[in-house]
């Protein structure tokens, strides 16, 4: 059985998407495993800007198995890529729903096309507003990151930049010697001053 595990864990994404489509669900497990980190990271600045994290990290497993069951090597470049548009498209989709439900804590939401700090590219949208219709330029979003990261403690910017990157509240605490019960506090007091920077506006620090 673990030599059969460590088969998967060797194969490309590729290889283990056409096992899964034969019915092998080992591949597809694994290929779960890989991705998780990448929802996580996706799913997580919504989270922030009021989102349910759970709900959202669930939409974006459906987006990654969606990926997993549709992936056509002859279509798509590479499956990283394709599991990356779907996981997005399922995010926003979710985050469309809750805006025409009225579903209050989706209703100002941030999406991020790359990760937090690369401050390349970023969509911000409210309720009446399409993640198309507003398109932050770098500046702007550089200008937004800086004004969050001035009102953060260093302890807090420090476990901004490990949630971000996909890690889980027992990772960060093992990264850094402290309970997972501290890094969840820290992540909800950055939550409510990103709330508060949504709310009113605010692009610079006070």
């Amino acid at each position: 059985m673990c030599t059969v595990q460590a088969d998967f864990h060797r194969l490309s994404d590729e290889a283990l998407c056409q096992l899964a489509s034969s019915g092998r669900p080992q591949a597809e497990e694994e290929l779960v495993r890989r991705y998780g980190r990448v929802v996580r990271i996706f799913a997580r600045p919504l989270f922030l800007a009021g989102g349910d994290s759970e709900d959202l990290i669930q939409e974006g497993m459906l987006g990654l198995l969606t990926a997993i069951r549709g992936f056509d090597p002859e279509k798509a470049a590479s499956f990283h890529t394709y599991a990356e548009i779907c996981i997005r498209s399922r995010l926003v989709t979710a985050v469309r729903a809750a805006q025409r439900d009225k579903h209050l804590p989706l209703n100002h939401s941030i999406s991020f096309e790359t990760p937090l700090f690369d401050g390349t590219s970023a969509h911000l949208f409210s309720s009446e507003e399409s993640p198309e219709d507003v398109v932050i330029g770098r500046e702007e979003l550089q200008e937004r990151l800086n004004a969050l990261k001035g009102q953060l403690s260093g302890f807090e910017s420090e476990i901004l930049s490990y949630y971000l990157g996909g890690l889980s509240c027992a990772e960060i605490a093992g990264r850094i010697g402290r309970t997972a019960k501290s890094v969840d506090n820290a992540v909800q007091r950055i939550r409510r001053k990103m709330a508060r920077q949504l709310s009113t506006g605010e692009s610079s620090e006070s």
